[in-house]
């Protein structure tokens, strides 16, 4: 291959976007002795806050996936009025504060809102709840996955379900047997990316529920009250645990679609 030294200053400027990347995150971990971690690993503190974290972002991914997959092949399949406006309210959430994020749920889900009220007389309260944790988590994060739907199944051929249905199919058995499986790609990586998002949410989560903490509050809580040295371990614990997360989702999501392409 011929010599490009176009190519030479590009690989340069990314090696220096990488380095800006992964740098801090190598400076943490040599910072941080082995003990510190093993101690931090020990704590029940922390435990609880990741197994908290862990639990309601997946939870939260779940139960709005089920809601947001089929309105995203909607958005792909249907053109109605104000379709461009929908699209742009979808991504509001990418683009605003996180913590003003936090104050719009907290004022719909708060004692004195219509959802307070409803939930107050079951015995529910959604501020200082996993709940509301999830709420904030999946405002933040929802866009997501919406999104990488919404590319997934935009990239299903048309005449494939047009096909199906010439041969009697159903709406609902197209869906499930043609268009999901053929967007599976864009939708478990939009899984994913959701799911990995609603973990590290700070801004909006803080608002809604100090207690129980969530770890990115706990971090916060930690170098806030003790400083740095304190913090620094639980910060190193648990990027390693959203690390393994995702390289486990994605080897996961990987050896499916190996699968299906094989079938």
């Amino acid at each position: 291959m011929k010599f490009n030294p176009l190519h030479l200053i590009f690989s340069f400027l990314g090696g220096l976007v990488l380095l800006f990347i992964i740098g801090p995150l190598i400076s943490m971990f040599i910072a941080t002795s082995p003990l510190e971690i093993i101690d931090t690993v020990n704590d029940k503190e922390v435990q609880y806050s990741i197994g908290l974290t862990i639990g309601v972002s997946m939870g939260a991914t779940l139960f709005f996936a089920a809601l947001s997959i089929p309105f995203s092949y909607l958005l792909a399949r249907r053109d109605f009025p104000l379709k461009k406006l929908v699209k742009g309210i979808i991504d509001l959430p990418i683009v605003i504060p996180h913590s003003a994020a936090g104050i719009a749920i907290l004022g719909i889900i708060s004692r004195d809102s219509m959802l307070g009220k409803i939930a107050d007389s079951v015995g529910l309260n959604f501020v200082g709840h996993p709940v509301g944790i999830g709420l904030a988590m999946a405002f933040v994060s929802l866009p997501f996955l919406i999104n990488a739907a919404h590319d997934g199944f935009k990239a299903v051929p048309i005449r494939l379900e047009q096909a199906a249905m010439t041969l009697k199919a159903s709406p609902i058995r197209v869906f499930f047997t043609i268009s999901l499986p053929l967007a599976r790609r864009n939708i478990i990586s939009g899984l994913v990316m959701m799911f990995a998002r609603g973990m590290s949410e700070f801004g909006a989560v803080v608002i809604v529920a100090y207690h129980p903490m969530i770890t990115p509050v706990l971090i916060y809580e930690r170098f806030g009250s003790f400083g740095l040295k304190y913090a620094r371990p639980v910060s190193v614990v648990f990027i390693t645990v959203c690390i393994l997360f995702f390289v486990a989702f994605r080897m996961l999501s990987d050896k499916k679609m190996k699968k299906i392409e094989i079938d």
